[in-house]
This record gives C-alpha cells, sequence and structure tokens, in this order.
C-alpha cells in the first residue's frame, strides 16, 4: 500500500536533506583545503638566522681619565703705560709680535726730559762751586780765629755756609736721578715675556699715565694655566694620586683635537659648595700657541693607567631595566645577554670593569632584532664596516 506524504512532512524532509549536503560538502572543502597547505608553514622549520657585526673583547694597558671643562688663563697680563705725559715720536712693534721682557715698544719725545737733565746737572755744578768757595773760607776764618783775630762766631757762621751747600748738592743729585728717571720713561718697554696685543694710540698723539688703555696689552702665553673644575666627589682620589707625584692633564679643543699635554699643580682651598665641585690649576707649556687665554676646552685628567684591562666597542653596549648588558656569541653562533659594569667610555671604546672575558665576541651592531638564544650569522669585510645597527637587513650580501 503507498505511503501517503503530508505537505508538511515533504517539506521537512527537503530541508533534513539540504543540511546533510551541506555539511558533507564543508567537511569535503576542509579536507581539500588541508591536503593542499604548503608544507613550510607548518611550523616546524627554525626561524632565520639574524644577520650582526661582532667584535672581540680586548685586554691591554687604558688610561683612567677624570674629564671636566676648563677656561685658559694667563699667568701675567700687563697694560704697557706711560709713566710721564708726551708725545710718541715712534713705534716699533708690529701687533701680535711677540717680545720679550726689556724690548722696546715706542718712544716718547725725550727732549724736554733730556734738557731736565742737562739743567740738573748744571744746578749741580753750579752748587759745588759755591761749596768750595764756602770751605776755603771756613778754612781762613778756623785759622784767624785760632789766632784771636776775629770772633769764634764767624767761623762757626761760614761752617753752616758749608753745611748749606752739602745739602743743597745732595738734593741736586736726586733731581738729577730724578729727571734720568723721567728721560728713562720715554722708552716705553715690555715688562714681561709675551705676546701684544691691539695697539691702542698711534704715532704723534699724546700720552698720558692716567690713559686707561695705555700703549699696548702685553699677555704671557709660555707658559699658560688652565682653570678647570671636577665634581667634589672626585676631590680624595685627585688628592690621593698628587701624593704619588705630579698628575698629567691633557687638554682638547671642543672638535675634540688634542692641543697640549701639561701638569696639575693645584687644586683650590675651598670646594665650590654653589656648584658642588673643586677647582683645579694645570700649567702647559704652550709651545704651539694653541692655547689662548680665555678659551674655553676640555680637560682629560690622567688619573692611572689600569693594566690588562678589558675593553669592547661602546656601540655594543646596551641598555637595559636591570643595567648595561651585551649580546655574547657562543660556540654555536647563538646569543645570550650579559650583565656588565662599565668604568668609562672614552674614544668609542667601553672599559669594562666585570661580565666578559677577554677574546669573547660581543655584538657591535644588529642588536634590535636579538633575543637570548637567536641564531645569528655576523658580517664581515666592506658588510660589516657600512652596516648601521636600523639598515642590518639591507647590508646582507
Amino acid at each position: 500500500m503507498p505511503i501517503k506524504w503530508s505537505r508538511r512532512t515533504k517539506w521537512t524532509s527537503v530541508v533534513t536533506i539540504l543540511a546533510v549536503l551541506s555539511l558533507a560538502a564543508a567537511g569535503g572543502l576542509t579536507r581539500y583545503k588541508t591536503a593542499s597547505r604548503p608544507a613550510a608553514q607548518a611550523g616546524d622549520l627554525p626561524p632565520a638566522p639574524i644577520y650582526v657585526v661582532a667584535a672581540p673583547v680586548v685586554s691591554h694597558d687604558v688610561p683612567i681619565y677624570l674629564r671636566g671643562v676648563g677656561t685658559v688663563i694667563a699667568y701675567n697680563n700687563v697694560v704697557v703705560r706711560s709713566q710721564i705725559t708726551g708725545q710718541i715720536v715712534k713705534i716699533v712693534f708690529v701687533e701680535g709680535q711677540t717680545v720679550k721682557k726689556g724690548d722696546l715698544l715706542a718712544q716718547i719725545d725725550p727732549q724736554p726730559y733730556q734738557a731736565q737733565v742737562d739743567q740738573a746737572i748744571a744746578n749741580r755744578d753750579r752748587d759745588q762751586a759755591h761749596l768750595q768757595n764756602a770751605r776755603v773760607n771756613l778754612a781762613r776764618y778756623q785759622r784767624l780765629s785760632k789766632e784771636d783775630s776775629i770772633a769764634q762766631q764767624e767761623a762757626d757762621s761760614q761752617q753752616a755756609i758749608v753745611d748749606q751747600y752739602v745739602a743743597i748738592i745732595k738734593a741736586d743729585e736726586a733731581i738729577i736721578k730724578s729727571a734720568r728717571v723721567n728721560l728713562g720713561y720715554t722708552n716705553l718697554t715690555s715688562a714681561i715675556d709675551g705676546v701684544t696685543g691691539i695697539r691702542q694710540i698711534d704715532i704723534g698723539n699724546i700720552i698720558y699715565p692716567t690713559d686707561v688703555n695705555g700703549l699696548v696689552n702685553v699677555t704671557q702665553i709660555e707658559p699658560i694655566s688652565l682653570i678647570f673644575t671636577l665634581p667634589q666627589t672626585n676631590f680624595e682620589e685627585v688628592q690621593g694620586q698628587m701624593s704619588k707625584g705630579p698628575l698629567t692633564v691633557f687638554v682638547d679643543s671642543q672638535s675634540g683635537k688634542q692641543l697640549d699635554e701639561g701638569k696639575l699643580n693645584l687644586i683650590n682651598n675651598q670646594i665650590i659648595q654653589t656648584t658642588g665641585s673643586i677647582q683645579l690649576r694645570a700649567e702647559f707649556p704652550n709651545k704651539k700657541h694653541l692655547l689662548w687665554p680665555g678659551l674655553l676646552v676640555n680637560v682629560r685628567l690622567l688619573l692611572e693607567t689600569r693594566p690588562s684591562a678589558l675593553t669592547i666597542n661602546a656601540s655594543a653596549v646596551q641598555q637595559g631595566p636591570r643595567g648595561s648588558y651585551v649580546y655574547v656569541i657562543d660556540g654555536d653562533k647563538t646569543v645570550r645577554m650579559q650583565p656588565v659594569k662599565i668604568a668609562q667610555i672614552f674614544g668609542g671604546q667601553a672599559l669594562i670593569d666585570s661580565g666578559v672575558t677577554p677574546n669573547e665576541k660581543v655584538v657591535v651592531a644588529g642588536q634590535y632584532k636579538l633575543q637570548p638564544g637567536s641564531h645569528v650569522v655576523e658580517l664581515h669585510g666592506k658588510a660589516a664596516e657600512q652596516v648601521q645597527e636600523s639598515e642590518v637587513e639591507q647590508a646582507i650580501p
């Protein structure tokens, strides 16, 4: 007997059949995609190596410096002024010329002062003639007094006249000496060894003792001093090293060029409380005249030389939450983070107190992609020279 389907039963059967077919189709598509996935994306292969530049830890003698900023100061600075008033008739120096103590720089018209010397000498000669005549009269009066031909009072009066002329001649000699000193002042000379500055007066002008600028400024250049400061925390170690002998000081320009080498000769007797620093003075021979008064320079005080110290390229040092560290390359070409203690960084080199050993290789460029355990490949030659931390991938050959 045939089965009779109702309309509702027919619709239910159709929906069920369609659902089963959809599930079957979805399962087949999933199996197809899984079967066709490349084996390279299965996640079983190791990550690609990271290209880096490395350098070994080097052991050698390393100087320990304390660094500061200082100003060059001349030991002596003299303004050549006139002691007298007169007209400049000769100038015999060139601005910027190196001069010695006693060198003639200029001359004031000497004629008025020579005339004063001549007049003083003439007055002395006149008074000496009067003195000679007074002494002759005194001898006569003394003889007549003994013969009771004149009163003793007359002889005594003549003795006073002789004494008066003796005193006048002494005054004449003093006037002559003063006149000759003024005549000597007509020659303006350098009081020190040094270098002349800009001339302040020209030939033909009148110079006065009250002129503030004088004739010219002469500044001592050899030797020259340097005043610089260091933190007060360095006071004890600097003082301790000075007790062992003179400390060497190097002075560098703002561009880093070494200008001269000298010796530390003074620690000032007070701490600058406003800045918490100590003031020191060093002396330099300055034979090349590279140090000029007022010049601002960088200072390196050589405190000691540490033998067999360890250094690495400063770019290898990284900073983390726990301080400084470097990436050390192990024998299996993987890296590890190694904390280090830095003593100083100068000239592109970092002095290491602890953390690494001689000849260990550390990463100096390419650290930005590294993690502990990363596999690395070292770059060499031109590729290593050209690589920058932000461009390691572009430098891969």
